[in-house]
C-alpha cells in the first residue's frame, strides 16, 4: 500500500519545498533569474521525456556551471532564508520552555489541590509588584514543582502567604496581599485566600491563583473578577491567552497545512 501513495507523498513533499523556495525569491531582484532556471528545468525535462539526447547532455553540462552560479547570485536571499530559518527555531525554543512551564505549573496546581493544600500564587503581568514582594521573603529562585510545593507545605514557615512568580522566576514568598473590601463577587463564606486574590487582582493586572484546602478547587482571579473551580485545561488556556508571546500562540495553534505553507 506505501509503494501506491509514495509518488503523491513525493509530489507533495516536492511541492511543499518548491512554495518554500519561491516565497522567498520571489519578491526580490532575482525573480526574474528564478523564472529563467524554472524554464531551463523544464526545457531539461522535456528533453529526457522526448528523448532528444544530444540536447539532455549539452543542458546537462550547463546544468553543473548553472548550479555554481545559482549559489553566487542567489547569496544575499539565501543568506535572508537562513536568518529566517534560525529565528524561527528560537522562537520555537522559546515556545517549548513558556509551555514546559505551563506544563510544570499546572501539574503543582492539581496535585497541591487533590492533597487539599492551600495555596495562593501571583503570576505577574505588566504591572510590578516589587512593593509586595519587598516586604516578603525574596527567594529569586527559577521555578521548579518541587520548589512550589514545598514553600506550600503546612510544615514549612513560608506557606502562610503568596507566591510571586515573575517570568518563570519565582521572586518571593509569604507575600502579604490587600483584602478585597467591595465588590459583587465578595460574600461572607469567603475565606482569607480567595479575598486576597481577589483583592490583588482589583488592583493590579496580575492573574491570583488560589487552591482551597477545604475544597480542593482551584480558582482565578483576574481584573476584579474570581472564577471558581477552574478545570487544568481551561487553568492552562487562560494564563497562555495572558502570558503567552503571539509567536507561541501560534506554535499552539490548530496545525493548517495551507497557512504553514504559504509562511
Amino acid at each position: 500500500m506505501f509503494h501506491s501513495i509514495k509518488p503523491f507523498i513525493e509530489i507533495l513533499i516536492m511541492a511543499i519545498m518548491l512554495n518554500y523556495v519561491l516565497s522567498f525569491f520571489w519578491n526580490t531582484r532575482s525573480k526574474d533569474l528564478l523564472i529563467g532556471l524554472l524554464a531551463f528545468l523544464l526545457i531539461l525535462a522535456a528533453s529526457s521525456w522526448l528523448k532528444l539526447p544530444i540536447l539532455h547532455q549539452i543542458l546537462l553540462a550547463v546544468s553543473n556551471v548553472l548550479l555554481l552560479s545559482i549559489v553566487i547570485i542567489f547569496q544575499p536571499e539565501l543568506r535572508a532564508a537562513l536568518s529566517k530559518l534560525s529565528l524561527k527555531g528560537r522562537r520555537f525554543k522559546e515556545f517549548t520552555e513558556f509551555d514546559r512551564f505551563l506544563d510544570q505549573l499546572a501539574g503543582s496546581v492539581y496535585r497541591m489541590a487533590e492533597r487539599r493544600i492551600g495555596s495562593l500564587i501571583i503570576l505577574e503581568h505588566e504591572d510590578l509588584l516589587q512593593e509586595y514582594a519587598d516586604k516578603a521573603v525574596i527567594l529569586n529562585s527559577h521555578f521548579t514543582p518541587e520548589l512550589l510545593e514545598s514553600i506550600f507545605a503546612t510544615t514549612t514557615p513560608l506557606h502562610d502567604g503568596a507566591v510571586i512568580i515573575r517570568q518563570q522566576m519565582i521572586i518571593a514568598a509569604a507575600v502579604i496581599l490587600p483584602l478585597a473590601e467591595e465588590g459583587s463577587q465578595l460574600t461572607r463564606s469567603m475565606g482569607t485566600r480567595h479575598r486576597a486574590a481577589l483583592g490583588l487582582s482589583q488592583q493590579t493586572d496580575a492573574l491570583v491563583i488560589a487552591v482551597s484546602e477545604e475544597t480542593g478547587k482551584v480558582s482565578i482571579a483576574r481584573e476584579g473578577v474570581i472564577t471558581r473551580g477552574v478545570k487544568i485545561d481551561r487553568f492552562k488556556a487562560i494564563i497562555r491567552s495572558i502570558f503567552a508571546t503571539p509567536q507561541e500562540k501560534e506554535f499552539k495553534g490548530k496545525f493548517n497545512l495551507k497557512e504553514w505553507i504559504q509562511k
